[in-house]
């Protein structure tokens, strides 16, 4: 790869505008680094383009002088997708920041992909309408950082996580052409299926400019019930459970003792109260447009947990409490990494093997002397971990703690599961790709990237290293 010349800068400014490219300190401290691990790579250029257009010159000049290009949205990855580890240019998608059109006809919505998730909602909200993926991170995570990583949230356990609602993509490629994936439309049989490939690719095939979601109707009513347990394991067995008893929740979320701990001391906040021998919380909601279904749902729920030995149930009586207790279960990452948890996980396994995924966890931090806090959507078999190691604080680079994440792993496929279930690989989980896959996928996924990037310029060396 090569470095960004005066006179290919001088070009980024003819592109862009001269107010809209950045060299200073200030920036390049600002975008070498997101979310993970503390990681930090100097850029050597930071562009801010507004057009697709710009977007294609830019992708143009770099592909013919072979100059790294790493694509930006909001920052707030955690797997390091938008590190710029190889130095060269940074594309920030902030300016891409307007919702084009909201179609109540079609229940559809186009937006760019600089529009932050929580926005978006509550623009479709006005209308109505629900998109439904609502990561931990909405209020300030973009929604195309959202289509890079196929992020979920806790409503998906119902509804689905981001592929199941985009429709269509404009998508610059790494040689500067632009294409549209696929149609508005819900069904689809014409050829490959491009848009679910450009989804949860990490921006390493192309940078999306503009995105259709389909939208439904938003639900009427909600009712939300939080469950204590005084074993963590109880609680993760209370789970399947209650999906085998004929009921889907619109969210089951799992934080066990100090993460909830961890969230109510720095939100200064006694919404979930902290009795003795306390091990975990459920925190089960059920929606939908008729409330004396929802109150019959919350009856069954109800009586599935007393056979795993819930103990008092309480439910939120109105808004406020229920926006309280979600601001606890959305504060459990940063609290625990304020606590000095600087290490995470997203593995997933089938929800019915969640208790085995939590023993095994909770024994690879006893035999390797570190404490380790669990959390996330439980009842999508969804679970966040988080480590305090006493001397290593980050996993990149550390083979100590690589071996044990390797273990981990190994347990995650076991138990029929795998490494991430919404944070994606980016650059400091693609080590583990091979646990899960055997060579022959990986140089299927290899082929892909060399069809779409045969130069390699766009976030070369995320997911897993790449061979021409």
């Amino acid at each position: 790869m090569n470095a960004i010349t005066t006179q290919i800068l001088e070009q980024f400014k003819l592109i862009v505008g001269e107010g809209y490219v950045f060299t200073d300190a200030d920036s390049i401290e600002k975008y070498g680094k997101d979310e993970t691990e503390q990681l930090h790579y100097a850029p050597q250029v930071i562009v801010k383009p507004r057009q697709a257009s710009e977007i294609a010159q830019l992708l143009k000049i770099c592909n013919a002088h072979l100059i790294p290009v790493t694509p930006r949205g909001a920052g707030t990855g955690l797997t390091g997708g938008a590190l710029p580890h190889l130095g060269g240019l940074v594309i920030s998608m902030e300016r891409f920041n307007s919702i084009l059109e909201i179609d109540e006809r079609n229940l559809q919505v186009t937006t760019e992909p600089g529009v932050i998730t929580e926005m978006l909602q509550d623009a479709v909200k006005e209308k109505g309408l629900f998109y439904p993926p609502d990561p931990a991170s909405k209020g300030s995570c973009f929604i195309g950082g959202n289509i890079s990583e196929n992020s979920g949230g806790p409503k998906a356990v119902k509804y689905g996580v981001v592929k199941d609602y985009v429709l269509n993509l404009e998508v610059v490629l790494p040689n500067g052409k632009i294409i549209w994936t696929g149609s508005n439309v819900l069904k689809n049989a014409t050829g490959y299926n491009i848009t679910q490939l450009i989804v949860g690719s990490e921006g390493t095939l192309g940078i999306v400019t503009k995105i259709v979601l389909r939208l439904i109707p938003h639900p009427k009513f909600d009712l939300l019930m939080l469950a204590p347990f005084n074993s963590l394991e109880k609680a993760s067995e209370a789970v399947s459970a209650i999906f085998r008893a004929g009921i889907t929740p619109s969210a089951m979320e799992l934080m066990e003792i100090d993460a909830i701990t961890l969230a109510s001391k720095i939100l200064d906040s006694t919404a979930i109260p902290l009795t003795e021998n306390l091990a975990a919380h459920l925190i089960i909601e059920v929606d939908g447009n008729n409330m004396d279904v929802l109150m019959s749902e919350m009856e069954a729920i109800s009586e599935v947990l007393s056979q795993f030995d819930a103990g008092e149930l309480f439910f939120a009586d109105d808004a406020q409490q229920k926006n309280e207790l979600w601001k606890i279960r959305r504060k459990a990452n940063e609290a625990a990494v304020m606590a000095g948890y600087t290490i995470e996980e997203d593995t997933v396994v089938p929800r019915a093997e969640l208790p085995k995924l939590i023993k095994g966890v909770k024994e690879l931090g006893a035999q390797n002397g570190f404490k380790v806090v669990c959390y996330g959507h439980a009842g999508d078999g969804n679970l966040h971990i988080r480590i305090n190691h006493p001397t290593i604080k980050k996993s990149y680079g550390s083979d100590e703690m690589n071996t044990i994440l390797k273990k981990l792993f190994e347990l995650v496929k076991e138990l029929g599961g795998t490494i991430s279930g919404e944070h994606g690989i980016g650059l400091i989980q693609k080590s583990y790709m091979p646990v899960l896959f055997n060579e022959v996928s990986l140089e299927l996924m290899r082929g892909i990237k060399n069809t779409f990037d045969p130069n390699h310029i766009l976030n070369s060396g995320k997911i897993f290293d790449y061979k021409k």
